[in-house]
């Protein structure tokens, strides 16, 4: 569908295109194509909201693990962890790691479709579309980015329940971590399904990779309490980061939240921003590099 989508739009606008071309044969055509790849990636980003739209069992089955998570055990540990221990109630705690997780699931999912449409086909029919190869994985970066905040969104319902406010800046600032969490996921996840041609090696990659990342991250106990090798290991975790990013985004509405201890270098902690700019930074590079590796011929 979305092939034909694309060379049916291509053909209506060929006329235009021409036009402009004789018009501006630089101007016009670097126009002409700019569009064509814009409606590219709208297209993939179309394709994916509408999976997410008709999948509504599958999805709400992945929000109902991370929420379980959040009740079930963050409600019977919050009533053993001492809030002394932490400065804040275990499930307020444990809710960046919850928000996480529910970002995570989708994200990933991204890198197991593009396998998926390697061995089905599709991608081939594609690839025939009068764009890009890098569009092309651009608009799938920006589908899974943009489906894995919307799950993480609904997450957001829960604030109250964790004993956090429902203010603006708080959920507008847990909704641009999440976004920022989405994109370096779904880029590390594209640069790792580009790299295989098989869902399996993905799946069993992931089984291996992604629980000791998530245990790692900070999201179910502090980094502090970890011995020292496996602080070295959560000094270079992706989503470590992104835990850190939204917690303290958190500490600033709890009393005592500021004390809450996560990425540290030499007992420094880096700042909110910098954490942010090394989450953009590396999304960034995996995806040129995931963009490079796919624009090879198969």
């Amino acid at each position: 569908m979305t092939t034909s989508a694309l060379r049916a739009e291509d053909a209506a606008g060929a006329p235009d295109t021409a036009a402009s071309a004789g018009a501006s044969p630089s101007g016009g055509g670097r126009t002409a194509r700019l569009r064509r790849e814009l409606r590219a990636i709208h297209a993939l980003v179309h394709r994916d909201l509408l999976r997410l739209a008709g999948q509504r069992v599958g999805t709400a089955l992945m929000l109902l693990h991370p929420v379980l998570y959040l009740l079930v055990l963050g409600g019977g540990l919050a009533a053993l962890i001492p809030r002394a221990s932490l400065g804040v109630d275990y499930r307020t705690y444990l809710f960046p790691g919850m928000l996480m997780m529910t970002v995570q699931t989708p994200a990933v999912m991204v890198g197991i479709r593009l396998i998926t449409d390697r061995e089905t086909g599709y991608l081939r029919e594609l690839l025939m579309a009068p764009v890009g190869r890098s569009t092309i994985l651009l608009g799938k970066c920006a589908g899974g980015t943009l489906t894995a905040t919307v799950q993480g969104a609904v997450l957001l319902g829960l604030v109250g329940a964790v004993g956090l406010p429902y203010d603006p800046l708080l959920l507008v600032s847990l909704l641009a971590g999440m976004i920022l969490a989405s994109f370096t996921i779904t880029a590390l996840a594209l640069a790792l399904a580009v790299t295989l041609r098989r869902a399996e090696t993905f799946h069993t990659l992931l089984g291996v990779v992604m629980m000791p990342l998530l245990f790692l991250s900070g999201g179910f106990f502090p980094l502090s309490a970890l011995p020292g090798w496996a602080a070295g290991l959560a000094a270079v975790n992706p989503l470590a980061y992104a835990v850190d990013l939204l917690r303290r985004c958190v500490a600033r509405y709890v009393p005592g939240g500021s004390g809450t201890s996560g990425i540290t270098w030499a007992d420094w902690q880096p700042p909110l921003l910098l954490e942010a700019a090394l989450l953009l930074a590396g999304g960034a590079v995996a995806l040129l590099w995931a963009a490079r590796r796919f624009s090879r011929p198969e």
